[in-house]
């Protein structure tokens, strides 16, 4: 499992620590409907929430790898990926 890059700007990292403990327990509570629902529909409808929680977790994570400062080498193979595509 690869880990993420520490972020620089303090405020940054709180407000994402803040955005994935949020996240966190409303997975949670998803995850405790779902197991809990008396019947399929409301059972599927868990399941959306429990999936879109899944996704927004990592959007959070996909800014969180964008907000990072790159090494130059790196943003140069980028550049020159984009340029042959």
């Amino acid at each position: 499992m690869r880990m993420e890059p520490p972020i620089q700007d303090p405020q940054l990292r709180q407000l994402f620590h803040q955005l994935n403990n949020q996240l966190g327990i409303v997975l949670a509570h998803a995850e405790l409907l779902e197991a809990k629902a008396p019947d399929l529909a409301h059972r599927a409808r868990a399941e959306q929430v429990v999936k879109s929680v899944l996704d927004a977790m990592g959007t959070a994570k996909e800014i969180r790898r964008r907000s990072e400062p790159q090494p130059a080498a790196e943003v140069s193979s980028r550049n020159t990926n984009r340029a042959v595509q």
